[in-house]
């Protein structure tokens, strides 16, 4: 198989193409090393072969060939402020766009998107009383006052956190947020007037090799881990009790994989891609301090605006239609990703 990975230089591409080529297929990296996310062209890159170029670029005729596409090309993470919202809405909306364009032009109709949690929103929350209830907005008086645990609307008691499934319902909260929730809708209206085919991968919270240091669209996991570097104690939001799932990106990767293998049961079909054992933010800096032998977290307080709670995954769709189930435990996971290379970006 000859699969178009877009964004392949970068955090999840990479290990795509390298779980690809292991079993004998033909990935190729298309990626536009833009300075926000790569200061060199990686080395790992060598190992592909590899096409400079940006999505937003695409022409039909840098498709043929191909059997399927894999689309990890975005700008990822909160970013600076508001001020980011036309370069979010250009590289990943309009971006993939253009893909899908090209994608008919040249007939290939396979494509695996990179999704993500983000489109959630809040998790999913039930009331003792109420049952499955969406929580009142978050105040930045409550955050002031170190209150965190959102609360039933209708009787103000704090919700407890449920595992979220496909269906639930879809809130974006950020730029980056609306962008990818933007992709999926652009791309099951692709498949719909095309007769292709479409799994949108509700990535959770990813760590692992080659993560980017550094920059402020860099996940939570990387963040830690330069401090730690610098000798510098963890910083944790809140009180570190937010739960989240975090996935090892082999098991991304993986996947990726099964996806190109599989056909999705309806034109577009989105699965949480997760370990399915949920995890607090403090629990994943408490382990990679002490993977790493720093300092333990410091536990600080406030919240971002565009902060969730929590959000925890319901594993069981992407079990039953694409066979998947995570293989990478937390503190093996976390081991490994203490002593990782990280990007210098």
């Amino acid at each position: 198989m000859r699969v178009l990975i877009t964004g392949g230089a970068g955090f999840i591409g990479s290990h795509i193409a390298d779980q690809l080529a292991a079993r004998g297929d033909e990935p190729v990296l298309l990626d536009s090393l833009t300075p926000t996310a790569h200061q060199t062209t990686p080395e790992y890159t060598r190992d592909h072969e590899f096409i400079r170029g940006d999505v937003t670029d695409l022409r039909a005729e840098q498709l043929d060939g191909f059997d399927a596409v894999c689309h990890q090309a975005a700008i990822v993470g909160h970013g600076v402020d508001p001020s980011d919202a036309p370069a979010y809405a250009w590289n990943n909306d309009y971006g993939t766009a253009v893909l899908l364009a090209a994608m008919h032009r040249a007939g290939i109709t396979k494509l695996v998107l990179a999704s993500s949690m983000v489109v959630y929103g809040e998790g999913r929350y039930a009331c003792a009383e109420h049952g499955t209830t969406p929580p009142s907005p978050r105040h930045q008086s409550d955050v002031d006052e170190g209150r965190f645990e959102p609360r039933c609307p209708r009787c103000g008691e704090e919700l407890e956190s449920r595992l979220v499934p496909e269906d639930a319902p879809l809130n974006p909260r950020s730029t980056y947020a609306a962008t990818k929730l933007a992709q999926e809708h652009l791309a099951g209206a692709w498949a719909r007037q095309t007769g292709g085919q479409v799994w949108a991968l509700r990535y959770h919270n990813v760590y692992g090799p080659r993560m980017p240091r550094n920059t402020p669209y860099a996940g939570v996991a990387s963040l830690f881990r330069s401090a730690l570097e610098r000798g510098e104690a963890p910083t944790v939001l809140e009180d570190g009790r937010q739960r989240r799932d975090f996935v090892h990106v082999d098991d991304i990767a993986l996947a990726n994989v099964r996806a190109l293998d599989t056909d999705p049961p309806e034109e577009i079909t989105a699965v949480n891609v997760c370990s399915g054992v949920p995890h607090t933010v403090g629990d994943l800096a408490t382990e990679l301090a002490r993977a790493c032998g720093g300092p333990e977290p410091r536990i600080v307080g406030g919240a971002r605006p565009a902060d969730v709670r929590h959000v925890v995954a319901d594993p069981t769709l992407a079990e039953k239609v694409l066979g998947f189930t995570a293989r990478v435990g937390f503190t093996e996971g976390v081991a490994d990703f203490a002593t990782a290379p990280l990007r210098s970006a």
